[in-house]
């Protein structure tokens, strides 16, 4: 992993874990391509209990149904990989879990493309909560890591956007 951009996660997010415990509010994560490091960033805070209450690594159809209790009924005329799809998982996982946000992630980090159809860089974001945003970012490259330092730190930003912290 490229160690200059996680510190720069971590401080972004103790940004954000400041936001949410100075308004009293939870956050749940339910994301994929970027393998954890939303919640990672999140967790590396002290205090981070009192605003994070869970997540997962939704990467695989079984993990989908496991973790969040989506059926293939629930994702009918949805695919993966899409705004859509992104909003279902920051329902979900803020649902289960009774947060004030949920934030949901999906994309392709490489080095190839998902087998939607997306390209390499392709990443689609959303918050679900008292504000609900979606996004789609894409960063021209195949570089994995990179890619999902890049996916996590503008679902930081997103969520910043929500709780109106913009630029955590």
């Amino acid at each position: 992993m490229q160690q200059d951009r996680f510190p720069d996660l971590v401080a972004r997010a103790g940004r954000l874990g400041a936001r949410l415990r100075e308004r009293g509010e939870t956050v749940a994560v339910a994301e994929s391509s970027t393998g954890g490091l939303i919640a990672a960033a999140l967790l590396a805070q002290a205090g981070a209990s009192a605003y994070f209450l869970g997540g997962g690594v939704i990467y695989t159809a079984a993990a989908r149904s496991a973790l969040l209790g989506l059926s293939a009924t629930d994702l009918e005329g949805m695919r993966p990989s899409s705004e859509a799809y992104a909003r279902l998982l920051a329902e979900r996982a803020r649902g289960r879990l009774g947060a004030d946000w949920g934030l949901g992630e999906t994309g392709a980090a490489g080095p190839e493309g998902n087998r939607y159809g997306d390209p390499p860089g392709h990443c689609c974001l959303a918050i679900a909560g008292p504000v609900d945003l979606v996004r789609t970012i894409g960063t021209g490259g195949g570089n994995r890591l990179a890619n999902m330092q890049a996916f996590a730190a503008a679902a930081l930003d997103l969520l910043g956007e929500a709780i109106g912290a913009p630029g955590c």
